[in-house]
């Protein structure tokens, strides 16, 4: 069994995740510890599954089907499959950098049960910046979302590091299958004991990202209303 799982949902990766898994190969060849990726598959219809192939030789690779779609429903059926004392989670196009997971590593082993990469945090960099656009809707979603996570400057960097068994835990309980599950995520963990920590990343926008402002955008939104709801329904069957 690896030491680190890092999941890795897609849906028709085909072009982009070749480099990812070849950066992650390299960054973590003298890494002192073991890691294994596990490919969440969202329903892709192109070569995705025939990339890892090629690198069998050089990773520990492991593919999954969800065919429940949605960013969350597949990073949570990755997260579930896991067995690893850590596991984390990170998107296909790479916009935080494999050194994060080190970073991450080293915090982890240092005492700390969720690691959280930031865009916003002292000693962060985006070398690549989102559009005038994305850029707005960002900063508003982030504003909603603090009144559900608290201060937290950036819920939505995909990029997070969690102890194995509090993932698997959290994410059994998880309900949003789109893009504003890191803020559920991230309520969930805040509910337990457990000592969270904010990662300041070096981040780069994807040209090629298919989240959509306007659609996607209005989703994330209404989801930032589910999960206030989800979350009171949670502590009221608690009280009960």
């Amino acid at each position: 069994m690896a030491d680190l799982e890092v999941v890795i949902p897609v849906l028709n990766e085909e072009l982009r995740l070749g480099a990812t898994l070849d950066e992650i190969a390299v960054a973590l060849a003298d890494a002192p510890f073991s890691v294994s990726v596990v490919v969440v598959d969202n329903g892709c219809t192109d070569g995705t599954a025939d990339v890892l192939e090629r690198f069998r030789d050089r990773l520990d690779l492991r593919l999954v089907s969800c065919s429940e779609r949605g960013k969350g429903a597949a990073v949570r059926r990755g997260v579930l499959e896991t067995r690893a004392a850590v596991v984390a989670y990170c998107d296909a196009d790479l916009s935080t950098p494999p050194s994060a997971l080190l970073d991450g590593m080293q915090m982890v082993r240092g005492g700390h049960d969720a690691v959280i990469g930031s865009r916003r945090a002292i000693g962060a960099s985006i070398e690549v910046p989102q559009s005038l656009l994305r850029q707005v809707g960002s900063r508003a979603f982030n504003r909603v979302a603090t009144t559900i996570v608290g201060p937290m400057p950036d819920t939505q960097c995909g990029f997070k590091m969690l102890d194995g068994a509090l993932a698997r835990r959290v994410f059994g309980t998880m309900r949003l299958q789109g893009y504003a599950f890191d803020v559920e995520l991230i309520a969930r963990i805040q509910r337990t004991d457990a000592v969270v920590a904010e990662l300041p990343v070096s981040w780069s926008n994807d040209a090629g990202s298919r989240f959509n402002v306007v659609s996607d955008g209005w989703r994330s939104f209404r989801d930032l209303m589910t999960v206030r709801r989800v979350l009171n329904e949670t502590e009221a069957v608690a009280r009960a």
